[in-house]
Order: C-alpha cells, then sequence, then structure tokens
C-alpha cells in the first residue's frame, strides 16, 4: 500500500486567500497550495494592496474589512478562474479603479453573469472587449448589497464570488438562483465563510448572507480531492492500493464521490474519518454516472473508461465545455486517437471498451487533461502529452509524484 500526500486543495486555498483579505486582523493558513493559479491570487492581492506573507509553511495575510488598500490597480490573472471570478469583486467591496485581464484562455471563458449581477447590484463595471469577458474595470465604490438574482448554471464561481463579498456589503446579500451547477463547492464557500465568523442560509434558490464582516482565525487547508482522483483511478486502473491522508469522511470537497464511483466498478474503497483508500481489484464494470455536481473529475473517469468492461457514459456536464478547454471534445478527440469509440453529445460522453495505442494526447492547455490522460499512460506504453508542464497550473511536482507513485509495488 502506498500512501500519497496531495497538495492542497486550489480550489480552498484561494477561498482561504480571499477570506483571510476580507477578514479584520491577521488569519493564519496551513497546507496552502503553491501553485500557478494560487500565485496568481497571491499576485493578485498583492497589487491591490494587501499584505500576505507566504514564505514559511504558515501564510500570514492581514486582512482590510475596507476593501483594497490602493486607489487604483491593474490584476492580470492568468489562466486562474477563481482569480478572474473572486478578485473583481473583492474589489468592488472597495474604493477605487481596478483593471482586470487575463490570458487569452481565461478571456475565451465567461463571466458575464456575475457581471450582470454587480451590476444589479450598483456596481460600475465596464468590459473593454467582448461583453462578458475579461478584459474589465471595475469602478468601486463598495457594494451596499441587497436583493439580486443569478444564473450559476454555466459556473458555481460566479455565486461564490458574491457570497463571498455579501458579508462586506452594508446590507448584506440576498441572492435568487435561477440555475446552479456544482452544488458541492457551493457548500464548500459556505462552510469556509462559518469558520470565518459569518452566517449563511441557504433554503430552497435563495442564499443569504448576513452583513457584519470577517473575523481573522487560523485555517487548516484540506488536499485536494480533484488532484486526489488520478491517484485513485491509478490504483483502480492498475490493481494497486493507495491511501490519501486528509481527505475521509468530514472532507469539504465534493470531488470525494469519485471514489465513490471507482467503487460502483469494482474497485475497493474504504473512506475513514481521516483518509480515503483504493484498491484495485482487476476489474473496472461500465456504468451510466451523473458527474454534474463532481465534474472536474469527468477526464479522469473518461481516461480510464476504455479498460471498463462495458461502456462508461457520463452525464450532465456540459459546464465542462466552458472549462480550460472544451473537455468533452477533448477527451473524445484524444480516446479517438488512442483507437477509442467516444462519443459526445450536449452534455454527455460516452466511451466503450477498448485496447488503446500510444498516440500524443493533445492537452489544449488543460492541466485537467494532462493528468487524466498520464493514467491513461499506465496501460499504454508510448502515450505522451503534447504539453506536460500544463499540470503547474494546480500541481507543478504531479508528473514526480506520480512517477513514484507507479514505482512502487
Amino acid at each position: 500500500m502506498s500512501a500519497v500526500l496531495i497538495p492542497g486543495s486550489k480550489s480552498i486555498t484561494n477561498r482561504a486567500l480571499f477570506l483571510a483579505a476580507a477578514a479584520r486582523g491577521t488569519t493564519v493558513l496551513r497546507g496552502g497550495l503553491r501553485s500557478d493559479d494560487t500565485e496568481a491570487f497571491l499576485a493578485g492581492l498583492s497589487s491591490l494592496g494587501y499584505s500576505a506573507d507566504t514564505a514559511g509553511p504558515e501564510w500570514r495575510v492581514t486582512g482590510r474589512p475596507e476593501g483594497p488598500a490602493v486607489r487604483e490597480a491593474r490584476v492580470f490573472c492568468r489562466d486562474g478562474a477563481t482569480v478572474a471570478r473572486f478578485l473583481p469583486v473583492l474589489a468592488a467591496s472597495g474604493h477605487g479603479t481596478f483593471r482586470f485581464d487575463a490570458s487569452e484562455q481565461m478571456r475565451r471563458r465567461p463571466l458575464g453573469p456575475l457581471t450582470a449581477a454587480l451590476r444589479d447590484l450598483g456596481v460600475d463595471v465596464v468590459h473593454h472587449e467582448a461583453e462578458g469577458h475579461h478584459p474589465l474595470t471595475v469602478h468601486a465604490a463598495g457594494i451596499k448589497g441587497g436583493a439580486v438574482r443569478l444564473d450559476a448554471s454555466l459556473s458555481s464561481q460566479f455565486l461564490t464570488a458574491l457570497l463571498l463579498a455579501g458579508p462586506l456589503m452594508a446590507n448584506g446579500l440576498r441572492v435568487e438562483l435561477t440555475g446552479l451547477v456544482s452544488v458541492p463547492y457551493v457548500h464548500i464557500t459556505i462552510a469556509m465563510m462559518r469558520a470565518f465568523g459569518t452566517q449563511v442560509t441557504w433554503d430552497g434558490d435563495i442564499l443569504t448572507a448576513e452583513p457584519g464582516g470577517y473575523t481573522a482565525t487560523e485555517y487548516d487547508i484540506e488536499p485536494d480531492a480533484s488532484t486526489a482522483s488520478y491517484f485513485f483511478a491509478a490504483a483502480a486502473l492498475t490493481g494497486k492500493t493507495v491511501t490519501v491522508p486528509g481527505l475521509g469522511t468530514d472532507a469539504l470537497q465534493g470531488d470525494l464521490r469519485f471514489a465513490e464511483i471507482l467503487g460502483l466498478m469494482g474497485a475497493d474503497v474504504a473512506i475513514g474519518p481521516d483518509s480515503t483508500t483504493v484498491r484495485g481489484t482487476g476489474r473496472l464494470d461500465g456504468l451510466t454516472v451523473n458527474m454534474r455536481d463532481i465534474s472536474d473529475t469527468m477526464p479522469t473517469l473518461a481516461a480510464i473508461a476504455p479498460f471498463a468492461d462495458g461502456p462508461v457514459r457520463i452525464v450532465d456536464v456540459a459546464n465542462t465545455r466552458l472549462k480550460e478547454c472544451d473537455r468533452l471534445e477533448a477527451c473524445a478527440a484524444n480516446l479517438r486517437a488512442l483507437g477509442i469509440r467516444a462519443t459526445t453529445g450536449p452534455d454527455w460522453i460516452e466511451v466503450h471498451p477498448g485496447a488503446p495505442s500510444a498516440a500524443e494526447i493533445r492537452c489544449h492547455g488543460d492541466h485537467r487533461i494532462a493528468m487524466s490522460f498520464s493514467v491513461t499512460g499506465l496501460r499504454v506504453p508510448g502515450l505522451t502529452l503534447d504539453e506536460p508542464a500544463v499540470v503547474a497550473k494546480t500541481f507543478p511536482g504531479f508528473h514526480e509524484e506520480f512517477a513514484a507513485f507507479t514505482r512502487n509495488p
């Protein structure tokens, strides 16, 4: 059995950085992820005048409930969706003129429902090129808050961004949802907001964040469940056993449910109080599974699907077409390049059993495509990635850790 230490969750790290920046006092964060996305978030906070010391294992962030310490700033969000969606809302809670831009990849990803909601709340937001996309400028004068309608069917990050800022609004925030995807990520947000001392309620389609701000605290960031999925899948595919400490029954992240899906396919899975263990049994059954709420792990399942004994159909994942790339089509095209029959629809992919042959995987600048098909490569000698370094977005040491795990008996 191999124990694999997975780095901290990107989603939790960047939420924690937002909350720490917004809180009164100095917050201590432990277990924070160091990656392209979190470095972009930290750089953005620095541009906005927030103070963060991340030199050691404990990060110390001095909060500013009143908003950015500068009255003018330019922030480059790189490829980070949480950076590009959360920081403009944080800036809007202060006073000044703040311009945001992002990589070409991130410029293509939608922002419109979020900025429309901000405008409904009285925030002056200007898109400089395509409406609903970066680059944009926020002319901030605080956010009074109140009631707003939001369509979060393309990304739950739109809702998270607004909720995180809700306690900073003079009147708090009441969000009426008209659509929502990736529900577990919203539960992460709410649990973390409560850990920083604020009140959030969720009743049907209505979420309410009370005014009053945040209080600095000490916060431990759990390992990334999406990243753990590659090691769980590798164990299920190769007959190995892997244990991931720090992800157990009390984990915040819904993506841990990926291990349960492997259990449905025939792997032995044990989720304990403080860890999760997956053991491959030599078989993988085909299945149909709804992955709407854990769609970041869709590519992981698609990448091992050819080795199941029947078709694997993944449904209700339309939002994966709007990630770093169109993940449905990227997975299908790469599987076809390996000689596997794969078909897609508007919100689904179906992969048929087969014997993959070596090919170069096109990563499309997407870390999850690169890491998912690295698992496929365990059973396909000669499989290569055209952009192996793209994993740095969330796990710079992935290839080394993955190789070490696969070398262990």
